[in-house]
């Protein structure tokens, strides 16, 4: 019967302690946890231990039934976590191991953990029949070399899932080495982690495909990976009757060959801004989904994993200004530095269509106008994220279609001149200095004319003229107009970073004293004033948003 057929809460023991084998599907993705898993998993472990606790969450399982008999079960989700658990188990065994020579009641530990948790040696062919068959690129490595703890570990020719599994067993060890001396101790350890450690495990049946998987369990909460999903089916439909071992490693390699230019940036990203790039504006959620109901062919998987490799350089390049794409154009670079420090993401469609259909000088004219007005959509006005992607679909769709788009598609997120100055005059920022201090360099270059716009100049700092740090007084002014005043823009001001120190929470005209000597216009400027207070900073700031709108603006669009 397809669907979900049952929800239950079970321990390590209970999972892994019977007759059940579980298979990860051949090509679903290779080990990647690292140290910074291996040590919350052991923190959360040792935290167990040492407090009593009764029990440690580990999250979901999700278990598709592969035969009738419920005695084989491919993991949809878990593997990384079911993987790291038996090689923990095996870490041990092994230190358990190394002291059977002086204690013959270990050589049965040893056998008793390794038949129940990890698997049995056939009596017949002596060969391995283990309960865990981990994926086409991990399993062997796993088989010959981790199961087998008689065995030393090979170093060489390994792959980067094989080293990162390596490593996995090697940290285990060494930790466990370094808390257990005796076979003794070493087997309560593994008694006490499979009888606290459970999951939470969703079964599935036989005839449920993966797209109705992945809607019922996002819908529950379970986040499933659309990338290894759509790598699922990609394989399936390559994987039938007429196919070749050539082609299967041929997408397996097309596939990792992404993965690994994709670096640092996530496959489920890519691949929502790459449909969204083309079609019609679709959430998370549908991406698999969407993609899934496009292709049905062989020639459909690979024109798809052709149209991803020509794309993957240039989407990983829109969040990196040093990449040698942009070697050749200085202003594309500093702009692409720049919508990475808005922290803008919504446009990334749009660019990465536009770098691919555009002219160059159509591509930085365009990256420009989304500089601007992600500056008064997003950084001054905060408003609906969801509108201006969508518009920026409409672009990227006009821009695929045609090479071309016209700029009136801009105008309904191109914030008016007459509501920007308003709320730029309003604005206040509380956390990072960052863009107040890219704002007050651009109003200074526009003043001076001549400065060089550099937002990563460390010795240039952020003072706030009431000090930050004034709570109930300062000069005059009264708590609640301190509090109104403190984090306006009209109360920031650029300074050296030693200057800034050294004024600190002084006076007003202490301050000023300083302040003559700074090279900024701006600041210089703050010594003209008798006192300072609310006033002054909402006075100076309106001044700001009237030169704010000649600096970030697109004439067509005024």
């Amino acid at each position: 019967m397809s669907g979900i057929k049952n929800t239950t809460n079970e321990t390590y023991n209970s999972i892994m302690g019977n007759g059940i084998k579980y298979e990860i599907p051949k090509f679903q993705r290779d080990y990647s946890w690292d140290t910074e898993n291996w040590d919350e998993l052991w923190d959360d472990i040792s935290y167990l231990i040492d407090n009593t606790y009764q029990e440690h969450y580990m999250g979901y399982l999700v278990l598709l039934d592969k035969d009738d008999n419920n005695k084989i079960y491919n993991i949809i989700d878990g593997q990384q976590r079911l993987i790291t658990m038996s090689l923990l188990i095996l870490a041990a065994l092994k230190n358990i191991n190394e002291l059977k020579d002086s204690d013959e009641e270990n050589i049965k530990r040893v056998e008793l953990f390794k038949n129940t948790y990890i698997g049995i040696i056939d009596p017949a062919t002596l060969i391995p029949s283990n309960k865990l068959t981990l994926n086409r690129n991990n399993n062997d490595y796993y088989k010959k070399n981790l199961v087998d703890i008689d065995n030393d570990l090979p170093s060489k020719n390994l792959n980067a899932s094989e080293k990162l599994m390596k490593n996995c067993f090697i940290y285990f060890y060494n930790r466990l080495k370094e808390t257990y001396t005796t076979g003794v101790d070493l087997a309560e350890f593994i008694k006490n982690i499979v009888d606290k450690l459970y999951f939470t495990v969703i079964k599935v049946g036989n005839e449920l495909n993966a797209s109705i998987v992945f809607e019922t369990l996002n819908a529950r909460g379970v986040q499933l990976s659309s990338a290894d999903l759509l790598k699922n089916y990609l394989f399936s439909v390559i994987n039938s009757d007429d196919s070749t071992e050539k082609e299967i490693d041929e997408i397996d390699d097309k596939w990792q060959a992404i993965n690994n230019s994709l670096g640092e940036h996530k496959f489920d990203d890519f691949l929502r801004y790459y449909w969204n790039s083309q079609n019609k504006t679709i959430g998370k959620k549908e991406v698999f989904k969407t993609i899934k109901n496009n292709i049905n062919t062989k020639i459909q998987v690979f024109e798809l994993l052709k149209e991803l490799d020509n794309l993957v350089d240039s989407y990983v390049a829109l969040f990196d200004y040093t990449n040698s794409i942009w070697n050749d154009d200085p202003e594309i670079s500093e702009n692409i530095k720049l919508l990475n420090y808005f922290k803008i993401k919504q446009a990334t469609s749009l660019l990465l269509v536009a770098f691919n259909k555009l002219s160059t000088d159509e591509f930085k004219k365009l990256l420009k106008r989304i500089i601007i007005i992600s500056f008064r959509y997003n950084i001054i006005g905060k408003y609906n994220p969801n509108d201006i992607e969508k518009t920026y679909n409409n672009v990227a769709l006009s821009i695929y279609k045609n090479n071309s788009y016209d700029i009136e598609l801009l105008r309904r997120i191109y914030i008016s001149n007459e509501i920007f100055e308003i709320d730029f005059s309003n604005k206040e920022f509380t956390q990072s200095m960052k863009i107040p201090k890219y704002i007050l360099i651009e109003i200074e270059k526009n003043m001076q004319g001549n400065m060089k716009f550099d937002i990563d100049d460390k010795s240039i700092s952020v003072e706030h003229i009431i000090p930050k740090s004034s709570e109930n007084s300062w000069e005059n002014m009264n708590y609640h107009d301190i509090k109104r005043a403190k984090n306006r823009l009209g109360n920031l001001t650029l300074l050296t970073v030693n200057s800034n120190i050294s004024v600190d929470t002084k006076s007003f005209n202490d301050k000023k004293t300083e302040y003559l000597k700074s090279n900024s216009t701006l600041t210089k400027d703050i010594s003209n004033y008798d006192t300072w207070g609310i006033t002054d900073v909402v006075d100076r700031q309106k001044s700001f948003a009237k030169i704010a709108k000649s600096i970030w603006q697109i004439q067509e669009l005024n």
